[in-house]
């Protein structure tokens, strides 16, 4: 069992930058790929960013790619996801969550989610 805690959303204006992070329980964190996706208002969950449980691999949605980058640390069992450049559109609910997953990119693979964390960008 993982129990997953986002946090660091907020409000920011177009252009600025936020880091989430996602907080995990359970010794077995490492062994877990971990994704963040975003819902919003009206609209299905997308996929934004998912990396390997080595930290070996990563992915990015084309619409946040080369602005977002996730990373983990595997020590403090959290992954974090540093979203600079901001733009209205990534307004959401951010949502982590924790598989062992071989695609990646798809959130019905994943087993564990955490609450998520609003991010609102101000035009």
């Amino acid at each position: 069992q993982v129990q997953l805690v986002e946090s660091g959303g907020g409000l920011v204006q177009a252009g600025g930058s936020l880091r989430l992070s996602c907080a995990a329980s359970g010794r077995t964190f490492s062994l877990y790929a971990m994704g963040w996706f975003r819902q919003a208002p009206g609209k299905e969950r997308e996929f934004v960013a998912a990396i390997s449980w080595s930290g070996g691999s990563t992915y990015y949605a084309d619409s946040v790619k080369g602005r977002f980058t996730i990373s983990r640390d595997n020590a403090k069992n959290t992954v974090y996801l540093q979203m600079n450049g901001l733009k209205p559109e990534d307004t959401a609910v951010y949502y982590c969550a924790a598989g062992q997953v071989h695609t990646m990119t798809n959130s019905g693979a994943y087993d564990y989610w955490g609450q998520g964390t609003q991010v609102t960008v101000s035009s």
